[in-house]
C-alpha cells in the first residue's frame, strides 16, 4: 500500500479533507425507525446509535458484520521517572499473551466475533522520555500514524483500538493536559496501580513535560510528537484512516481517548465518527469524553486498557444494529401502527 501522507502536514491535510456521513442514508434510517414495530422511542440510545452508524456506513440498514480490533503497543522513556507499578519488560510479555490469545481482549474480540491484530511498535526503542526531550522526531511519530493507518482491513464495518504499554496513562494524561489545559493533577490517574508517591511523580513528571514543550502546545500533532507516545500515535493513525474511509469507531478508555482527542483538536468533526464505548476508572477519561462531547455507552468500572471496554460495547453496537435493520415495520408484520 501507498502511503498517503509522509509529513506531518500532509496527514493534516488528508484528515481536513475527510468526508461527512450520508445525510441521506440518516434520513432513510430515521424513517425506518419510525416505522419499525416498537413504540416511538421504546429502544432508547440504541435507536440513536443505529440511525448514527447508518450515516457513517451510508446504508438505512446498517450492519456489524466485519468488526475489527487493532492493538498497538509501544514502551516509553518517561518511564524512567518512577511512573508506573510494572517494569517496561512487561510490555513485550503482554504482547506475547496477546499473540498466544490470553489475554482479556482476545476473549472480548471472540465473544463479539471481530478479528483481532497485534502491532509491536519498536518495543526494544521506548521513545524519548518527555521530560528531558521531545518523545518522538517528526520521521518517527509519522512512522506510527502511518502503521495505524495500514492497519486497517479493507472490510472492516466497526474499528475497535486498544493499546499495550507501561507507562502509557503518562503520556495520555500529558496528552490531555496540553490538549484541554488545566491542572496535570486533575487528569493522572493511579493507571496499573502506583500508590499516591507514584501519583506524585506522574503528575510532576506531566507537567515538567508540558513546561518543556511550551512551544508546542499550539499544535496538536505537535504535542502528540513531543508528549504521546509510538502506540497512541497508530490508534491515532488507525482512526483517522476510518474517518476518511467513513468507518465507524468504538473509542477504548482514557489512552485511546487521548489519541483520539489529538484527532479532534487537530480538525474540529474529525471524531465525528467515533461513539464512546465506555467511561473507564481512570482519572481523567470521564473529564475527556466530556469534553468531547461523547456521552459512553457503558459504565463497568474498568480499567484495563486494550480496547477492552470497547470491545466489550460492540455487544451493545450489535444489538441496536440487529433491532434496527432486522425487525419488521408495521406494514411487513400486519401490526396496526394505532
Amino acid at each position: 500500500m501507498t502511503m498517503p501522507f509522509a509529513t506531518l502536514t500532509e496527514f493534516r491535510a488528508l484528515l481536513a479533507a475527510a468526508p461527512a456521513a450520508d445525510a441521506t442514508a440518516r434520513a432513510g434510517a430515521m424513517a425506518r425507525n419510525g416505522q419499525l414495530t416498537k413504540p416511538p422511542g421504546a429502544l432508547g440510545r440504541l435507536e440513536d446509535l443505529a440511525i448514527w452508524f447508518a450515516g457513517w456506513q451510508g446504508t438505512d440498514r446498517p450492519r456489524c458484520d466485519h468488526p475489527q480490533v487493532l492493538i498497538f503497543a509501544g514502551n516509553h522513556g518517561v518511564v524512567a521517572q518512577g511512573v508506573s507499578a510494572f517494569p517496561a519488560e512487561v510490555t513485550v510479555q503482554m504482547v506475547a499473551n496477546f499473540q498466544a490469545g490470553g489475554a482479556a481482549i482476545n476473549q472480548l474480540s471472540r465473544a463479539f466475533g471481530a478479528t483481532m491484530a497485534v502491532h509491536a511498535l519498536e518495543l526494544e526503542r521506548p521513545t524519548v522520555d518527555f521530560t528531558t526531550g521531545e518523545a518522538m522526531t517528526e520521521a518517527e511519530v509519522v512512522a506510527a500514524l502511518a502503521c495505524g493507518w495500514q492497519a486497517v482491513d479493507a472490510s472492516t464495518d466497526v474499528l475497535v483500538t486498544g493499546e499495550m504499554g507501561i507507562g502509557n496513562t503518562t503520556p495520555a494524561a500529558a496528552l490531555a493536559a496540553a490538549l484541554y489545559g488545566g491542572d496535570p493533577a486533575g487528569w493522572v490517574g493511579r493507571g496499573t496501580g502506583v500508590d499516591d508517591a507514584g501519583l506524585a511523580r506522574k503528575a510532576d513528571a506531566v507537567a515538567r513535560g508540558l513546561a518543556r514543550h511550551a512551544g508546542a502546545l499550539g499544535d496538536p500533532l505537535q504535542v502528540l510528537r513531543c508528549l504521546g507516545g509510538r502506540e497512541l500515535a497508530a490508534m491515532a493513525g488507525a482512526m483517522a484512516r476510518a474517518r476518511v474511509e467513513r468507518v465507524p469507531v468504538v473509542l477504548d478508555g482514557f489512552i485511546c481517548t487521548a489519541a483520539a482527542a489529538v484527532l479532534e483538536r487537530t480538525v474540529p468533526g474529525a471524531l465525528d465518527h467515533a461513539v464512546a464505548g465506555h467511561v473507564s476508572a481512570e482519572g481523567g477519561h470521564a473529564r475527556l469524553l466530556a469534553a468531547l462531547g461523547k456521552e459512553p455507552l457503558l459504565n463497568l468500572g474498568l480499567r484495563l486498557g486494550e480496547g477492552s471496554g470497547a470491545a466489550l460495547a460492540l455487544g451493545v453496537v450489535k444489538g441496536a444494529l440487529a433491532c434496527h435493520s432486522g425487525m419488521a415495520t408495521f406494514a411487513e408484520a400486519g401490526v396496526s401502527a394505532g
